[in-house]
C-alpha cells in the first residue's frame, strides 16, 4: 500500500506523462520512439488513472508503435480500441494501417473499401489507399487515384472551406476559450461554427450575424474574422440570393479579408518566417475571392 506522499508523486508523474503525450499530439511531433517509451509505460502501469484520455493515447501509441516495428504493442492497443469501439471506422482505419505495416496490402485495401462502402465521403480511407499504391511503387496508379480524390474534393467545396477554417483556428485561437462554456466569445463563435457546418442559406446568414456580433465585442477575434469571411463568401456565391445580398456579402468578405491580412502583417513585422506566413494567408484568401459577376 502506497503512502499519501507516494500516491501524490505517482499522480503528478502520471499527469506529467499524459501532458507530454498531449503536447506531442497537438504539435504533430513525429517522435515515435519517445511516444512508445512514454506511452507504453502509461498504458501498462497507469491505464486506470487516465480516464477517457486512454483511448486517444492508445491510438497515438499504436501509430508510433507501427513506425517502430513494434507490432506487439500496436496489436494490444488495437484490441483495446476494438473492444471499446467495435463499429468505428476510425478503428478500422487503424487496423488497415497495421496491415500496411505488415505489407498485407490486399487485406488493408479490402478494409478501406469496406469503410468507403459505408461512408463514401471518408477521406482518410481514400488517402490510405493512395499510400498503399505509393508503397507498392505504383506511381501512375497513385497519381490517378490522387486526381480522382481531388476531383471528389472539388464537389465538396463547403467541406474544404470548413477544414481551412479549422486549421487556421487551431493555429491562431486559444482553446481555453473554446472549452470555456461561460465565455460570451465561446458562445458567439461556437454557435455560428455549428450553423456554418450545417450549411444552407439560412444557417449561413445566421452564422455570419453571430460572427459579426463577436467582432463587435472584440474586433481582433481571428476566429470570428475567418468565420465572417467564410460565411459571407458562401452567401455571395449562392445562386439563390439577390444582386443586393450578393453585393453586401462581397463587401463583408472583403472587409474581413483586409482585417485578417492586417492582423498577420502586424504579427509578422520584423520576423522573416512570419512574413512567409502572411504571404501564404494572403494567397489563400486571394484564391478564394468572390467576384461580382
Amino acid at each position: 500500500i502506497l503512502s499519501i506522499p507516494e500516491l501524490f508523486l505517482l499522480y503528478r508523474f502520471t499527469n506529467y506523462m499524459r501532458d507530454k503525450l498531449r503536447k506531442w499530439r497537438e504539435e504533430n511531433y513525429r517522435n515515435s520512439e519517445q511516444i512508445v517509451d512514454v506511452g507504453e509505460e502509461l498504458i501498462n502501469e497507469h491505464a486506470s488513472k487516465l480516464g477517457d484520455d486512454i483511448w486517444i493515447i492508445y491510438e497515438q501509441v499504436m501509430i508510433a508503435a507501427l513506425d517502430c516495428s513494434r507490432d506487439d504493442l500496436a496489436w494490444s492497443c488495437l484490441q483495446e480500441l476494438k473492444r471499446q469501439f467495435p463499429d468505428s471506422h476510425r478503428v478500422k482505419r487503424l487496423a488497415g494501417m497495421r496491415l500496411e505495416a505488415l505489407e498485407r496490402y490486399e487485406d488493408a485495401n479490402k478494409l478501406y473499401d469496406s469503410i468507403l462502402q459505408d461512408d463514401p465521403t471518408n477521406t482518410a480511407a481514400r488517402k490510405r489507399k493512395i499510400s498503399i499504391l505509393r508503397a507498392q511503387g505504383k506511381s501512375s496508379e497513385a497519381i490517378r487515384e490522387l486526381n480522382e480524390y481531388l476531383e471528389h474534393l472539388k464537389s465538396m467545396t463547403r467541406c474544404i472551406h470548413h477544414v481551412i477554417m479549422f486549421c487556421l483556428f487551431r493555429s491562431h485561437v486559444s482553446f481555453k476559450c473554446a472549452y470555456n462554456t461561460t465565455s460570451p466569445f465561446c458562445f458567439l463563435c461556437n454557435l455560428p461554427q455549428v450553423k456554418y457546418t450545417q450549411g444552407g442559406l439560412e444557417n449561413l446568414e445566421l452564422a455570419r450575424k453571430y460572427f459579426a456580433q463577436a467582432l463587435k465585442l472584440n474586433n481582433r477575434n481571428m476566429r470570428a474574422l475567418f468565420g465572417l469571411y467564410m460565411s459571407a463568401s458562401h452567401i455571395a456565391a449562392s445562386p439563390k440570393v439577390s444582386a443586393k445580398v450578393k453585393k453586401d456579402n462581397v463587401k463583408y468578405a472583403a472587409w474581413a479579408t483586409s482585417q485578417i491580412s492586417r492582423a498577420y502583417q502586424m504579427a509578422g513585422r520584423g520576423k522573416k518566417e512570419n512574413k512567409c506566413s502572411v504571404k501564404a494567408v494572403e494567397e489563400m484568401l486571394e484564391s478564394m475571392q468572390i467576384t461580382m459577376s
